[in-house]
């Protein structure tokens, strides 16, 4: 698809960056500090919240509905003799529609995996991976150092790789492939302590991904790269990246869509300690390792409704009727409600509540904005 297109690729640096969880933060951290240099920069993310045209966003305007309509036109032809999958032809749109917007460099984040994910076909000026966790195991198995080989799988040869992977197991399968693959040089970074400067972006987490970016902007090349300081840059304060830690109002909206990402998001509550009583929304894929989820978030939640949202795929909907089991098994059935209707659970959630959460994946978060006036991405 993109030698049909003259191969648009090759047309702007890029920064790849991936991992489990992290990679959009990471990306947003980048994508502010390029733009503060001056720098024309697009960033490609995965997957929207509302609107697929969240995914391809140039100078912090997403692409347009009439150009994202163009570009289809024109690769349909190559998407249907070669079988593409949507996630594969947005990829080569969104390549095409950076070069067409002349960015100077894309930040782009991996889909899934990263060895075979449509986004390797770029050879970039850095690769990031952020850390690696179990997920999409129908894909990836559930070996947790094979995961880490697929991810580590978007090293290439002479480009600076870059990892924050703080297992010591995980982070010798990423060193180890990145060198095999001959990246060079190739760079842990390690947790460090908050940095004198604020974040755009909420939650004690946040400053591994800061020093993460940190680590990958000192690892451009001149002129893109210098060197950052003993501290994160200014810009990253003006950070922003919806559904992560989003408050809005009496509203947080969190993507946590994993286990190792629910653990992140507690921690967040706990360090912004937000007005009580808490309640969640929660809808999680049936495909995900939903137990460990709730498990970590209700003793942090006063009352938790969980609902199935409506653009979850039929083939991943979550089992409501073992839910409520489960919750009646551990006697959380008073604090932990069923309503299977989305709009429904919607209104419930925040009856009584001075703040309430939404999360459990991209679906919930996205269906509940495009439902609350004016809370949809670039509206």
């Amino acid at each position: 698809m993109l030698a049909d297109l003259g191969h648009p690729e090759r047309h702007f640096h890029a920064i790849h960056v991936g991992g489990t969880n992290g990679k959009g933060s990471t990306c947003a951290f980048l994508a502010t500090e390029l733009a503060a240099r001056g720098l024309r920069v697009g960033v490609y993310t995965s997957p929207h919240l509302v609107s697929a045209r969240e995914r391809i966003v140039v100078a912090g305007s997403p692409i347009a509905g009439d150009a994202l309509a163009e570009w289809t036109r024109r690769l349909q032809p190559a998407i249907e003799r070669v079988g593409a999958s949507f996630f594969e032809a947005v990829t080569a749109i969104a390549f095409a529609d950076f070069a067409a917007r002349g960015v100077d460099v894309a930040v782009v984040e991996v889909g899934l995996g990263g060895r075979l994910d449509a986004t390797n076909v770029i050879t970039p000026l850095v690769s990031v991976v952020t850390k690696v966790a179990r997920e999409h195991t129908d894909y990836l198995g559930s070996d947790l150092a094979g995961i880490a080989r697929e991810k580590a799988g978007i090293a290439k040869p002479g480009v600076p790789f870059v990892t924050g992977e703080s297992d010591p197991l995980l982070r010798a399968v990423l060193v180890e492939t990145a060198r095999r693959l001959g990246a060079q040089p190739v760079r842990v970074v390690e947790p460090r302590a908050a940095g004198r400067g604020p974040l755009g972006l909420r939650g004690p987490h946040q400053w591994h991904n800061a020093w993460l970016a940190v680590a990958a902007l000192q690892a451009l090349p001149p002129p893109l790269g210098r060197v950052v300081g003993d501290d994160v840059p200014p810009s990253f304060a003006s950070a922003f990246l919806p559904g992560r830690f989003d408050v809005r109002g009496r509203w947080i909206f969190d993507v946590a869509h994993n286990p190792d990402g629910m653990g992140v998001l507690v921690a967040a509550l706990a360090e912004a300690r937000p007005p009580r009583p808490l309640h969640g929304l929660v809808g999680i894929r049936g495909d995900k390792e939903w137990q460990p989820m709730l498990s970590a978030l209700l003793p942090a939640v006063d009352r938790c409704v969980v609902t199935m949202p409506p653009s979850v795929p039929e083939g991943q909907h979550w089992r409501l009727a073992e839910v409520r089991d489960w919750a009646a098994a551990r006697r959380e059935h008073g604090r932990l409600e069923v309503e299977p209707d989305f709009d429904r659970a919607l209104e419930r959630a925040p009856r009584g509540a001075r703040t309430t959460l939404v999360t459990g994946s991209f679906h919930t978060v996205g269906d509940a904005m495009a439902r609350l006036p004016g809370f949809a991405p670039f509206g």
